[in-house]
């Protein structure tokens, strides 16, 4: 072939091999910030779970020190786990794993997998056989027999009173106490809950029944995605029922650090989640609060020193620490991605709106800026400025050719 022949080749192969150079500049690199789990970048730590060291199954207070860092408080409680919402990363912990009678804090659980599966303005007469099985000693929403209540207002007796009489209505609604047991193991499972046998659905001490801080924070973020859950997790107080009326009754949440009462101090930012408390599980909590953008979960299982407000203060302390120490502190675990439900709702917002209800991802977790953004759409640009120039170098150098065979074509007649 003669060097005429080749100049088109280069030309075009010239072209091609700047465009590629512009479509092979890189885009910035994913970096975690520079202090600890903050994300200074939207998904600056996603794909990359490997890089976080999973401390979680060690035993006793689980913590990487850092010179910037404050060490976390020294509470009692036995187990507790402190975990930013976003991420899902575990600022610290102390026996996470360790399995612990769940008290009424299962009825987050309990929540997240019944929840979904009923709409809140669905009207229900309760019957004699709903509150059949309810054990004594149990905390009553105050439900009357034969008497017409909303669904919402059923939720209202289970996050506000803890009502074993409401879990025994919905449980019965979903098709029984035994079938919602299985409903709830099931959902564990999926959430990635490992510690968690589940035995009696209001959480009642019932022999074999175990949760752990790890998964009653799993059950706790889960919940939080439903913004049904989150409204009821977040509600001081409530009628029930609500519209009112001769046997209407008034209801206060009984979650101290939520509403302030019993010589609690209510917690400046806190949205919920749920309480418990039986003589075998002594009291937990699981609690999310949320400030400055930033929602924390904090769950703190039986608390030893004695003090009747003792899960409560020891949360306090912990969700202060986290706050504080969030921005440039050391991650020990991360929470796995969560698990869409496969056509019963779980996890999954419910679809129904009876009421002006704020979805938790409004709430408590503002979508984050992308500040990785421009630099994308400048790789993007770049991109469509490399075809742009494959484009034209090959329509430049096809007129190119056309017109010199055409040359030469004259030439040869010409001579």
């Amino acid at each position: 072939m003669s060097s005429a022949s080749w100049a088109p080749v280069r030309v075009v192969t010239a072209a091609t091999f700047c465009a590629v150079s512009l479509l092979a500049v890189p885009g910035p690199a994913a970096a975690d910030g520079p202090h600890g789990i903050d994300d200074l970048r939207a998904g600056a730590h996603a794909g990359r779970p490997a890089r976080i060291p999973d401390r979680l199954d060690g035993r006793g207070v689980q913590f990487l020190p850092r010179p910037d860092v404050p060490e976390p408080p020294d509470v009692s409680a036995l187990s507790w786990m402190v975990t930013d919402m976003a991420s899902g990363k575990v600022l610290a912990a102390k026996d996470a794993h360790r399995p612990l009678p769940p008290a009424s804090t299962l009825k987050a659980l309990f929540a997240v997998t019944v929840l979904p599966k009923f709409s809140q303005g669905e009207v229900h007469t309760v019957s004699l056989r709903d509150l059949d099985g309810i054990e004594p000693g149990s905390s009553l929403a105050g439900l009357k027999e034969d008497l017409p209540y909303r669904v919402a207002d059923l939720w209202h007796g289970v996050f506000l009173r803890s009502g074993g009489d409401a879990v025994h209505t919905l449980a019965a609604m979903n098709g029984g106490w035994n079938k919602t047991i299985d409903d709830m193991q099931d959902t564990a499972r999926r959430l990635g809950a490992r510690d968690t046998t589940v035995e009696s659905a209001d959480g009642f001490d019932t022999p074999g029944q175990f949760s752990s801080a790890y998964d009653l924070t799993l059950f706790g973020r889960a919940g939080l995605t439903d913004p049904d859950f989150a409204d009821f997790a977040a509600t001081k107080q409530a009628e029930l029922p609500e519209e009112g009326g001769p046997d209407a009754f008034g209801m206060v949440n009984t979650n101290r650090l939520l509403v302030g009462s019993h010589g609690v101090k209510p917690y400046d930012g806190l949205i919920g989640v749920k309480n418990g408390y039986t003589t075998h599980a002594g009291n937990t909590l699981i609690a999310a609060a949320r400030r400055e953008g930033r929602t924390l979960l904090v769950t703190v299982m039986n608390p030893q020193s004695g003090s009747r407000n003792a899960v409560y203060e020891e949360t306090r302390a912990l969700l202060d620490w986290g706050f504080e120490a969030a921005p440039r502190a050391a991650a020990v675990g991360v929470l796995p991605a969560l698990v869409r439900g496969d056509g019963s709702g779980v996890t999954q917002p419910a679809l129904h709106r009876p009421r002006h209800r704020v979805p938790l991802h409004r709430a408590t977790a503002a979508a984050p800026v992308d500040a990785a953004a421009p630099a994308r759409n400048w790789w993007l640009l770049s991109a469509a400025g490399g075809a742009g120039v494959i484009a034209l170098a090959g329509l430049g150098t096809g007129l190119w050719w056309r017109r010199r065979r055409a040359r030469t074509h004259a030439d040869g007649e010409s001579g």
